[in-house]
């Protein structure tokens, strides 16, 4: 099995920065992406921030310019450092991680369990 954890998750006031950190560990063969996601009340999750092996990266048109999503490849570790903080940023934060797990090869995805993070004043 492999297992997703997130940490960094917490309380801020609009216009502040927080750092969101995950791991993933466990029977790993290879990790292909890795992403964060949130999902607020009575919304749908949706895509924050991901990156291949390759650096490539994505973001969510919210987050634009305010995120910025870093992963250690070595260490199966995914970071998402957040600035300029919105009330509208307030949600779950979950860590996806894609990839194989040793000795079986279909595609899997895997998530953790979630953080909290709200932005207010």
């Amino acid at each position: 099995q492999v297992q997703v954890v997130e940490s960094g998750g917490g309380v801020v006031q609009p216009g502040g920065s927080l750092r969101l950190s995950c791991s993933a560990s466990g029977r790993i063969h290879k990790i292909y992406v890795m992403g964060w996601y949130r999902q607020a009340p009575e919304k749908q999750r949706e895509l924050v921030a991901r990156i291949t092996g390759g650096d490539k990266t994505d973001y969510g048109d919210s987050v634009k310019g305010r995120f910025t999503i870093s992963r250690d490849n070595a260490k199966n570790t995914v970071s998402l450092q957040m600035n300029s903080l919105k009330p509208e940023d307030t949600a779950v934060y979950y860590c996806n991680a894609e990839g194989t797990e040793a000795s079986v090869s279909d595609y899997e995805s895997w998530w953790g369990q979630g953080t909290q993070v709200t932005v207010s004043s």
